[in-house]
């Protein structure tokens, strides 16, 4: 039974900074690519970023703003998310897909989805 759990999300002000975190259970960590998507009220979700061995890839909206990162002895993936914008308001979740390859920005690729976690940037 493949569990993804996300935390970290909250309420900041508009330039703060949030560390999101994804722990993963009952698969093979290393075996998989992980990303990022979001969603806001009555918007389609989207890609935010990716990682997995083949890189990593980002939204043009977060780059030079979030990094995604993983420790597979840990179990655990992170999006460092500074700079934060109103924009970024929606609720974050973890998804995952056993591949190599360079991670799908493509929602329905993905195999698992985590619950969600929710990311509130005030102006």
């Amino acid at each position: 039974q493949v569990q993804l759990v996300e935390s970290g999300g909250g309420l900041v002000q508009a330039g703060g900074s949030l560390r999101l975190s994804c722990a993963a259970s009952g698969l093979t960590f290393s075996r998989y690519a992980m990303g990022w998507f979001r969603q806001a009220p009555g918007k389609e979700r989207e890609f935010v970023a990716g990682i997995s061995w083949s890189g990593t890839q980002y939204a043009d909206s977060v780059k030079g703003r979030f990094t995604i990162s993983r420790d597979n002895a840990k179990n655990t993936m992170y999006l460092q998310m500074n700079s934060l914008k109103p924009g970024d308001t929606g609720v974050y979740y973890c998804a995952a897909l056993p591949s190599f390859g360079i991670p799908p920005t493509f929602a329905p690729a993905y195999d698992h989805w985590g619950q969600g976690t929710q990311v509130t940037v005030s102006s």
